[in-house]
């Protein structure tokens, strides 16, 4: 076993580092898929891919972290918590249910310290159509050059256009325009790209290596950023369909914390746009597919998206001096990652129920396939 504590890593290398290890202990190979460039401190970054049970495995769990780079210390936690869990992988061996640990979707954001990958976009809006015309983001379009000024912090005045811009439209459609995705603006919040990013194109080759014979496959994607602190919201991560989210919140919903979904409303998260989990329906179309992201809390939203500003500012601005970089960075890492001890045991807990509910409910479905 590994405390809970333990589990988790201030940095990507001491993260990875514990991954290889906590899968050399289980006895699991690893696949490691380089990234062209190097993280924040030179070192090697990579996609790395364990499977956990028969690679012909009919029932797949996938449990995957850092597709918002930063988020990575909480996901990476929880993964290496679960490789040392006998308890848990005994569950998942007796059920027939291989386990597909995804370390690092967008390594490159992990290691720097930010949530979006090396192209500046936010992954979990890369699943477009690219052959298709893109959608249009008008309010965001509205906001772009407020929430970018020319100086960091802002101006007063910045601060006092943007409380306007929120008094006439609310904080919900404030949320919705800066959060929901953008295809204009490449140096902006919550771009999607022009093209599929290098985690987009890698994450699909793990699915047609390790998950084309699943017929039943569930999925949990580990995140932060949204919500009361601790707190893990079920977040429907599928189409918007009725069968699939009854399904889900038959596995993880309880009548006092339904599965909540971006589609009637219900979620802390705005409706978004090229979604990851569309890349499920494209690489696996003979599975049935059932997912949440599991969406931790940490700071109140207003904050979170403060730091969010001022990541892409420093972007901008790679001139900017050391001690103001340094705040944005520490600024950055608070947004996502609560290093508290008692944050870390709610993660823990909360994500083990959520993948054992998953055996669970890949077990019945499977019977009554």
């Amino acid at each position: 076993m590994i405390g809970v504590v333990e589990a988790f890593s201030p940095t990507y290398s001491i993260a990875r580092a514990k991954f290889l290890k906590a899968c050399a202990a289980a006895g699991l190979t690893v696949d490691s898929h380089v990234h062209p460039l190097k993280g924040g401190e030179g070192e090697e970054i990579a996609m790395d891919v364990a499977l956990d049970g028969a690679a012909d495995a009919k029932q797949l769990l996938m449990v995957t972290s850092a597709c918002h780079g930063v988020e990575g210390h909480c996901g990476s936690g929880v993964q290496v918590f679960s490789l040392y869990d006998d308890e848990w992988r005994d569950k998942a061996r007796a059920a027939g249910v291989a386990v597909l640990y995804v370390h690092a979707l967008n390594p490159h954001g992990f290691s720097h310290g930010r949530r979006v990958t090396n192209e500046n976009v936010d992954l979990n809006r890369n699943f477009s159509d690219y052959t298709k015309p893109l959608p249009v983001n008008a309010a965001y379009a509205e906001l772009h050059a407020l929430l970018l000024p020319a100086a960091w912090p802002p101006t007063p005045d910045n601060q006092e256009a943007i409380n306007a811009w929120i008094a006439t439209h609310g904080v919900a459609a404030y949320q919705a325009a800066v959060t929901g995705g953008q295809y204009q603006f490449e140096d902006g919040l919550f771009f999607g790209g022009k093209a599929p990013t290098w985690s987009n194109q890698t994450f699909r080759k793990v699915l047609r290596t390790h998950a084309q014979s699943a017929r039943g496959l569930a999925w949990i994607d580990l995140h932060t950023g949204l919500g009361p602190n601790g707190l893990g919201e079920r977040i429907f991560a599928a189409r918007d369909d009725k069968a699939a989210y009854a399904r889900a919140n038959a596995w993880w919903g309880t009548p006092e914390m339904p599965v909540t979904s971006i589609y009637d409303g219900s979620s802390t998260s705005a409706f978004l746009t090229g979604l990851m989990c569309g890349a499920i329906y494209d690489e696996c179309p003979a599975a049935d597919y059932t997912g949440i992201a599991l969406e931790y809390g940490t700071q109140p939203i207003m904050e979170v998206t403060g730091a969010l500003r001022a990541d892409h500012w420093l972007y901008q601005h790679p001139e900017a001096p050391a001690e103001l970089a340094s705040s944005i960075r520490a600024r950055m890492l608070e947004a996502f990652y609560t290093n508290a001890d008692a944050w870390k045991g709610q993660i823990i807990s909360q994500a083990r129920q959520a993948m054992f509910q998953a055996v669970d409910g890949l077990t019945a479905a499977g019977s009554a396939r």
